[in-house]
């Protein structure tokens, strides 16, 4: 598998020893470069790549402003000088976060991040058996077989894991979590819940029961679970 990328940084020594990084990583393929968001941003809506390693203290529109009105599907692995920008980085779903002076090791573990990514991503549905979760300042690996349910908050998704005292808590949509599970086994029962039905024991007055945690099935979204219930010969009203 081959990513397309692309370069957004305003030093040109920084552009330069990016690129020869992408040039010997055989799985990078470079398309484009700019030496500010601005340049790029008509050329990336036009044509975006799969990742992106972008700078962030740019003049005019910085890379973290630039994250934000860039095409979803573009990951993104930040590329500065400045350690304070950390946290926003994950605020906006990056991939990774890289302090310059960059390393080649550090510029090949970031870049592997991205591939594993998609490679999750294309694979079918059935062949995923774990996803990668962003939480603090690293990326977990969860198994699906052991997630039990998925709450959403505002920013955030709490994962709930089989016989883990603490959820996985990670900044990121319940649509983008949503997207990554395989449909065939996790169902949305709420606006605000997923869950795996294979781990339901126990439903109570329209409510799924997890421990002393009580799930609200949805109206909505009630139709799913219904059917999976039925192919189970049990009667759900």
């Amino acid at each position: 598998m081959t990513l397309t990328c692309a370069i957004i940084d305003d030093e040109p020594l920084a552009i330069s020893l990016l690129e020869s990084y992408v040039n010997k990583t055989p799985f990078l393929r470079l398309t484009a470069k700019f030496n500010s968001a601005l340049e790029a941003l008509p050329v990336l809506s036009a044509q975006p790549v799969e990742l992106l390693f972008l700078d962030i203290q740019m003049p005019e529109l910085s890379g973290m402003e630039f994250s934000r009105i860039l095409e979803a599907d573009t990951r993104i692995i930040f590329t500065t000088a400045f350690e304070q920008y950390a946290l926003d980085s994950y605020k906006v779903n990056a991939l990774d976060y890289l302090l310059k002076p960059i390393s080649y090791p550090d510029f090949l573990k970031a870049a592997n991040k991205a591939l594993q990514w998609y490679e999750h991503m294309q694979a079918p549905a059935a062949e995923i058996e774990s996803i990668f979760i962003k939480t603090e300042y690293k990326q977990v690996q969860v198994e699906l077989r052991k997630i039990l349910y998925i709450e959403g908050l505002k920013d955030y998704v709490k994962i709930f894991i089989e016989d883990e005292p603490h959820p996985i808590l990670s900044q990121m949509s319940m649509k983008s979590l949503e997207e990554m599970l395989p449909a065939s086994r996790f169902i949305r029962v709420h606006r605000s819940f997923i869950v795996q039905p294979e781990k339901i024991k126990v439903i109570e007055r329209n409510r799924i029961v997890f421990g002393k945690e009580y799930i609200p099935i949805s109206d909505n979204y009630k139709p799913r679970l219904v059917e999976f219930l039925a192919q189970r010969a049990l009667n759900f009203n």
